[in-house]
């Protein structure tokens, strides 16, 4: 009998751009034998406390430190895990010629943790790109770092979060490790430090379109 479909949520903080960008990039990953897993806890937060925005959408950039941790603490409750991938982009000495290439190898890297464990998997990806040219690219590259894996079924799906509330849970997580990184402050990983399957820091002085690790 076949391994069950795990789903996967992915979303990123932070700028890009090794002169203009955050010091930090960071991608999180939270992931789950059942979506409604990484959905529900999110789904409670907005009817007790409410929404950021008249969207819908619930955001840690403009949540209450207070609501965000309560949000954290319910995650990790479930029965869910994490990967984090943090690009320190001070140490870029040579930058590729498309910024967005940071981005791209950083989601990347996030997924080849992700399959490396869960051959099949669902993932959904914040829309960060509405050019089809570029979300092209970034499955593109996604795929190429995970050529390599064995026996796997990887379903990507490029989504707004608006009306996902797993997307919504990433960006809380993606957060909480901007927070760490680029803050030093670590109450809101902390938190969540059971749930933390892989945390990969990449420091690389030189980038060239679509290196690998």
């Amino acid at each position: 009998m076949p391994d069950l479909m795990h789903f996967a949520f992915i979303d990123e903080s932070g700028t890009v751009g090794a002169e203009t960008g955050t010091h930090f990039l960071i991608v999180a990953v939270i992931c789950g034998d059942q979506a409604r897993d990484i959905e529900i806890p999110v789904q409670r937060a907005q009817k007790k406390f409410g929404t950021s925005l008249a969207s819908g959408e619930m955001k840690a950039n403009s949540s209450r430190e207070a609501v965000t941790l309560r949000l954290l603490k319910e995650l990790a409750k479930e029965d869910i895990q994490i990967v984090a991938v943090a690009v320190d982009q001070k140490a870029i000495v040579s930058a590729p010629n498309d910024k967005e290439d940071i981005y791209r190898i950083a989601v990347s890297r996030a997924v080849y943790h992700l399959v490396e464990r869960w051959p099949r998997i669902q993932i959904l990806l914040d829309q960060r790109y509405t050019n089809n040219q570029l979300r092209f690219e970034l499955e593109k590259q996604i795929r190429e770092e995970i050529v390599d894996l064995p026996q796997k079924v990887v379903l990507l799906r490029q989504l707004n979060s608006q009306a996902q509330r797993g997307l919504q849970a990433a960006d809380f997580i993606a957060w909480a490790f901007f927070q760490k990184y680029e803050k030093s402050d670590c109450r809101f990983v902390d938190v969540l430090t059971s749930k933390i399957v892989q945390e990969e820091v990449i420091v690389r002085k030189t980038w060239s379109q679509g290196c690998k690790k």
